[in-house]
């Protein structure tokens, strides 16, 4: 199956209209295509694709593989891709945007952020020195291993009431138990951006799906973006047995995480669509510099900021470099910023098994042909 796909679909390639005025000529189109094609081959995903941005603009997007294992429709161009974690950087991102409307704050202390939205907690002491950044920066003690396991996974995707009450459920029941680890010690868990969501629920009033619609999505102009596996003519999300690929679509129960897991990992678009949102991490205007700063900023000696790992600077970046990875287990996505020159990548395949590697090479792929030191 792997050598089927690796040879029978070939890569296919969009070079955007803007590409024709920018700097880059027809060489770096190449460089690109070619990336896609090697890593296309080397790691044999069901599918694959990827995309550039400069300033906003898209550069090149390019496509290779199937939409469903064992059919025949191509990637297209058009289709949506599921995320994973890189929502949290859109939930990180939708607070900055109730911070700038004064509905929220920066460095907002756990017991206040309570308070504000309105949730039946009876907060634990061991919360109170801590601040729903600490969450969104995965350093306040809250271990995914006691909440997001296979009990709850199970529980959640049969649960029936109102996402929000589900939240706020889930919210409940960390608040009111003691921390499991210090303040300040980094342990990367879903189980905070859940908490996140709740408590954005609480102050605004609505299901985080639905503020997310009304203040990133609209805005922005997102218009494909939805949550879950993508519904209709998209692609699947694919996992492997051996050499036994199997492809499960949207209608299966475990084509993708609970619903309640949202503010940590079920957003779904077409890349033209996640570069909307990428442009406005670059370039302020949806949300301020000054929060487009405190977003990407790690605190001193650590290497995570609010929905983004920020490994420090780059010589190809020309400054500091931010990136993140998503996967549900049967798709995987991939994103790299570098804020100083306003450039934007993305990798993404529907193969959760191959698609990580397939993801990677094609990553450092197109970094090297988009920039002169790629190290």
């Amino acid at each position: 199956m792997a050598s089927g796909l690796a040879s029978s679909v070939l890569p296919s390639v969009v070079m955007a209209a803007q590409s024709d005025t920018a700097p880059d000529g027809q060489d770096t189109q190449q460089k690109l295509a070619t990336g896609l094609q090697t890593a296309f081959a080397k790691d044999a995903p069901v599918g694959l694709a990827g995309a550039v941005w400069r300033d906003g603009q898209m550069l090149w997007q390019g496509q290779a593989g199937l939409r469903v294992a064992g059919e025949e429709t191509p990637i297209g161009s058009a289709d949506l891709w599921h995320l994973g974690s890189n929502t949290k950087a859109m939930t990180a991102a939708l607070w900055a945007r109730l911070v700038e409307q004064g509905k929220l704050r920066w460095d907002m202390p756990v017991n206040e952020a309570v308070t504000a939205a309105g949730l039946d907690v009876q907060l634990h002491a061991g919360w109170h020195d801590r601040t729903v950044e600490d969450f969104m920066r995965h350093r306040a003690g809250l271990l995914d291993a006691r909440y997001v396991n296979g009990i709850w996974l199970m529980a959640s995707r049969t649960d029936t009431r109102p996402l929000p009450v589900q939240r706020a459920a889930f919210a409940k029941r960390i608040l009111e138990a003691a921390p499991e680890g210090p303040l300040g010690t980094f342990e990367y868990g879903n189980a905070n951006y859940i908490l996140v969501g709740s408590l954005i629920e609480g102050v605004t009033g609505l299901a985080w799906e639905e503020v997310m619609q009304q203040e990133l999505f609209a805005p922005l102009g997102m218009t494909s973006a939805g949550f879950g596996a993508p519904e209709g003519q998209q692609p699947h999300g694919h996992t492997w047995s051996g050499d036994k690929v199997t492809g499960i679509g949207p209608d299966a129960p475990v084509s993708d995480n609970p619903k309640a897991l949202g503010p940590a990992g079920t957003a779904h678009m077409s890349l033209a669509d996640y570069g909307l949102f990428l442009a406005a991490m670059l370039q302020p205007g949806w949300l301020s510099q000054d929060s487009l700063t405190h977003l990407q900023t790690p605190l001193e000696n650590e290497t995570y900021a609010l929905g983004w790992i920020a490994p420090g600077t780059r010589r190809w970046a020309g400054g500091p470099a931010l990136l993140h990875n998503g996967s549900n287990t049967i798709w995987f996505a991939t994103v790299v910023l570098a804020p100083v020159i306003k450039l934007a990548f993305v990798s993404v395949s529907n193969d959760g098994t191959r698609g990580g590697e397939a993801c990677s090479t094609l990553m450092t792929e197109m970094i090297e042909a988009l920039t002169a030191n790629a190290k």
